[in-house]
């Protein structure tokens, strides 16, 4: 996609950096705040060194007992926690806590401890009685929290983040009352996506690298028919695929141009809008503020393609990876491939240049052991011939046709259509019923008096999950299983209770 929605900075949009900081933008280094909360490089360098994995299981164990005591762990049962482990790694070596004793894993244990106090991953504030507490850090609880999300990730999603991004910038009257807004949701929306899609990239990268170091055929297909196809294919990449980005996405910029940029009335709006939440803000900041943010939402736009394409890329490059996997477990696993091979080879040299049908007697043959044999599909994978029925003779049509039989069949047709129960039928029976866009009607309040209406009521719950569907039904039994559902009595029958909302 071409970015052409950039414009030349001008004097206006440089930021005075008071402005900057009395808001909290100022772009100051990552790595001076960072050092400066976690009062230095030690707090890292515990999850740096060759004993990193004991630190990892140490802390995760202390940060789970912690959690559960709000008031601080007795300092001797955090030292029994981390003997406990020391016992299970007899070999560790600390070069970075060399003053340890190496008597016992306790002794052991109490300078581990202290270590890492020192390191500020533990806190052991001061107390005026004889006991003696710690508590874990709340940095080093959160970055425990990111580390379990990257050994145990979720499952890969992908929800209507980015789609929501397209219909919101193509709704003209919502972008010009609340063009703001429509910025700020926008740009968490587009992160959230791209997030999804990131974790998409991520779940296709480890299936591929689980399917190289799959040994088995058996380890080979249930990858590829049980785990991406579940998760990958029939569920995120199938609702990427539907989504049909590339077609929504250069539209979705285009209104960014047409009608947040190029609109002078939306951009003092929005200038407006910010200074109305931060009074300190000059009116250059606010102005620098909303470019900004209409820069970065065309930027995050622009690469969610290429992320798609990506994504492509790396599915494809698993399929292929798994069928030269499945190719090469079957030359080289497996017994079977060989009995089978001498079978048919025996077969051949018993019975050359004879038929199976025309040799006088089976030959004795050598015997094949085979395994339970299962169908994966059921019978329905076995071909099955067509039915043959007997002929019938088929009464002859007259040649001519008259006015009365045209006419005829177009009131057969007209009356067809009108019976049909089709969403279009439903969706005119919504239209017909009062209220607009929202309107909620209850099933005892449908008009159904005949024959008519009745088909159009059945019209009505046939097609109600159907994507056509201007209306969706909303019943109480979905939200309260447990009780006994409630009728509403209508011409000719008896329907639970529900209501019709019309979109």
């Amino acid at each position: 996609m071409v970015r052409t929605l950039r414009k030349p900075r001008t004097t206006l949009d440089r930021l005075d950096l008071r402005d900057l900081r009395a808001t909290g933008c100022a772009a100051v280094l990552l790595s001076s705040t960072l050092f400066q909360e976690t009062r230095g490089t030690g707090f890292f360098r515990v999850l740096a060194g060759k004993n990193a994995p004991f630190y990892v299981d140490v802390l995760d164990v202390l940060e789970r007992e912690s959690a559960e005591r709000p008031d601080g762990m007795a300092r001797e049962e955090a030292i029994l926690l981390i003997a406990e482990i020391l016992e299970q790694r007899p070999g560790l070596e600390f070069e970075e806590a060399a003053e340890l004793p190496a008597a016992t894993p306790r002794e052991r244990g109490r300078g581990l401890l202290d270590y890492l106090i020192q390191c500020r991953w533990l806190e052991e504030p001061p107390r005026r009685d004889w006991r003696r507490t710690v508590h874990f850090d709340a940095h080093g609880a959160t970055l425990m929290a990111a580390l379990r999300k990257i050994a145990f990730p979720d499952a890969a999603v992908f929800t209507d983040k980015l789609i929501a991004v397209c219909a919101m910038l193509a709704d003209p009257t919502e972008v010009l009352d609340h063009p703001w807004q429509v910025v700020e949701n926008c740009l968490s929306n587009v992160k959230a996506g791209l997030n999804e899609l990131r974790a998409m990239q991520k779940s296709v990268q480890r299936l591929t690298r689980r399917q190289l170091e799959q040994n088995t055929l058996k380890g080979n297909l249930e990858l590829v028919f049980d785990d991406y196809s579940e998760q990958i294919s029939h569920a995120c990449y199938g609702e990427l695929v539907r989504a049909r980005l590339p077609l929504r996405l250069p539209e979705a910029v285009r209104h960014i141009g047409d009608r947040l940029l190029g609109d002078g009335g939306a951009m003092a709006d929005m200038q407006t809008e910010v200074l109305r939440r931060n009074p300190a803000m000059s009116a250059e900041t606010a102005r620098a503020k909303v470019g900004n943010a209409l820069d970065e939402l065309v930027t995050l736009l622009e690469n969610v393609l290429p992320m798609a394409d990506e994504i492509d890329r790396r599915t494809a490059d698993f399929t292929r990876r798994s069928l030269s996997r499945f190719r090469y477990l079957q030359d080289v696993t497996g017994e079977r491939r060989g009995e089978v091979r001498g079978f048919f080879e025996t077969v051949n040299r018993l019975l050359a240049g004879k038929r199976w049908s025309h040799a006088p007697g089976l030959p004795d043959l050598p015997g094949l052991r085979l395994p339970a044999a299962r169908l994966p599909a059921g019978l329905d994978s076995l071909y099955a011939p067509p039915l043959r029925r007997p002929p019938v003779e088929q009464d002859a049509f007259e040649d001519t046709v008259d006015d009365d039989d045209r006419e005829a069949g177009l009131r057969d047709m007209q009356r067809s259509l009108r019976e049909a129960l089709s969403v279009q039928r439903a969706n005119t029976f919504v239209t017909s019923l009062p209220g607009g866009k929202g309107e909620r009607i209850s099933s005892r309040d449908l008009p159904v008096s005949d024959a008519s209406d009745l088909s159009d009521l059945i019209a009505l719950l046939l097609h109600a999950e159907s994507s056509e569907a201007r209306y969706r039904l909303d019943v109480a039994r979905v939200a309260e299983e447990t009780s006994t559902p409630e009728v509403d009595p209508l011409a000719g029958c008896v329907v639970e209770r529900f209501a019709v909302i019309k979109k």
